[in-house]
C-alpha cells in the first residue's frame, strides 16, 4: 500500500497569511504549491480589482479549478492557498478533492486589517476585507479535517503546529530534520 497523498487547503480571509503559510507549507513537506488567486477568473480578479466582492456564482468556477488541482495525482501531495470562507465551500472541495485537511488561518479584523494596507501590488483591495469577515464561516468542531492556527505567532511556529497536528491526525510521518 502506498503513502497516502496529503492535500492541504490553507484558508482564512484576504491578509491573514494563506500565501505565505501555504508556501511554507509546501517546501517543507516537499509538495506543490499553487495559490488560489492564481485559479480566479480574470473577470473575478477585475470586480476585486474594482473593489467588488465576488458572490457564490463568482466562486463555484474557481472552488472547481481548486478541487481539481488538489486531485491531480501526479505528485504526493499539493497545498493551495483558497479562503474557502464558507463550510459549503469546504464541502465542495471535499467533495470533488477526497481526503482534504484544511490549514484555518485565524485573526481579527483589526490586524489583518493593517496588512492589508501595508501590502503592494495585490488586487484584493483593503476595503473588501469587512466583506470577507461578513462571509466567513469559520470552521465548527464537527469539522474535523480543519487545523486552526492563531496568526498572532510567527510563520516558523505556525508551521511547525501545522505540522505537528497533521503528524497526529494521518500517516504523515515526517524526517526529524523538517
Amino acid at each position: 500500500m502506498g503513502t497516502p497523498t496529503l492535500r492541504l487547503v490553507v484558508m482564512g480571509v484576504s491578509g491573514c497569511g494563506k500565501s505565505t503559510m501555504a508556501q511554507a507549507l509546501g517546501e517543507r513537506l516537499g509538495l506543490q504549491m499553487v495559490d488560489g488567486d492564481d485559479l480566479h477568473l480574470p473577470e473575478s480578479v477585475a470586480k476585486m480589482r474594482s473593489g467588488i466582492a465576488l458572490e457564490d456564482a463568482d466562486r463555484w468556477p474557481w472552488l472547481d479549478r481548486i478541487a481539481a488541482y488538489l486531485s491531480q495525482a501526479d505528485a504526493p501531495g499539493r497545498v493551495v492557498a483558497c479562503s474557502a470562507l464558507k463550510r459549503v465551500y469546504r464541502d465542495r472541495i471535499r467533495a470533488q478533492a477526497g481526503d482534504v485537511c484544511f490549514v484555518f488561518l485565524d485573526g481579527d479584523f483589526e490586524l489583518i486589517d493593517r496588512r492589508m494596507r501595508q501590502r503592494v501590488g495585490h488586487y484584493m483591495q483593503p476595503d473588501l476585507l469587512s466583506s470577507q469577515f461578513r462571509t466567513l464561516e469559520k470552521p465548527q468542531a464537527d469539522e474535523t479535517d480543519v487545523i486552526r492556527l492563531p496568526i498572532t505567532e510567527p510563520v516558523q511556529d505556525m508551521v511547525a503546529q501545522a505540522l505537528a497536528a497533521l503528524q497526529a491526525r494521518t500517516a504523515l510521518r515526517l524526517h526529524p530534520a523538517l
